[in-house]
């Protein structure tokens, strides 16, 4: 800046004739040199505020790129979140599906295995049926056989006496004969 207050206070103009009122040209100088230092008073004091209000855009500018590069690395974030969580689901899925399938595989083979077991196991109780049957027939047909009726309804006639060895001989070769033709008839 070129002209400052003081120079304006002392500023001297060359007196000639018929010149200006030395009285007011020194008042008009007062009132210009005060309006000049309050012109730059207040300019100052405007720098200083174009200063701090620059410092404070600065701020938020830096602040304004700091937040987006932050949405932008939380969009990322976001978006390879979103990526992973259905990667995972998908995984998760699939084994699942694996699971399942492997699982039901596992259910047919037993299934198929108890029916097997099933079959076999009714095919021997078939069999023990029958021999249980052929059994109980072949010994009903032994109780219901008439020498028994007749062994068994037949009363003694006489009170028993000791027999002789030949008796026994004898009637052991009866007893004999009979039980051997009993069990020919079982068979």
């Amino acid at each position: 800046m070129g002209l400052t207050p003081v120079d304006i206070q002392h500023k001297e103009f060359d007196i000639k004739m018929r010149g200006y009122d030395k009285e007011q040209v020194n008042n008009f100088l007062e009132s210009v040199k005060q309006e000049f230092e309050q012109l730059i008073k207040s300019k100052k004091e405007l720098d200083k505020k174009v200063n701090l209000l620059e410092n404070r855009v600065s701020h938020f500018e830096g602040l304004q790129d700091t937040l987006n590069k932050s949405i932008v690395v939380a969009q990322e974030a976001a978006d390879r979140l979103k990526i992973n969580t259905h990667e995972e689901a998908d995984f998760i899925l699939l084994e699942a599906e694996k699971s399942a399938n492997k699982l039901l595989k596992e259910s047919a083979e037993k299934a198929n295995q108890l029916m097997k077991e099933t079959e076999k196991v009714r095919q021997e109780s078939s069999q023990f049926k029958q021999a249980l049957l052929a059994l109980i027939e072949s010994q009903l047909a032994l109780v219901n056989n008439e020498k028994w009726n007749l062994l068994l309804t037949k009363t003694p006639e006489r009170d028993v006496l000791a027999p002789t060895l030949e008796e026994i001989m004898g009637k052991n070769t009866n007893i004999q004969t009979m039980a051997v033709e009993i069990s020919e008839e079982t068979k």
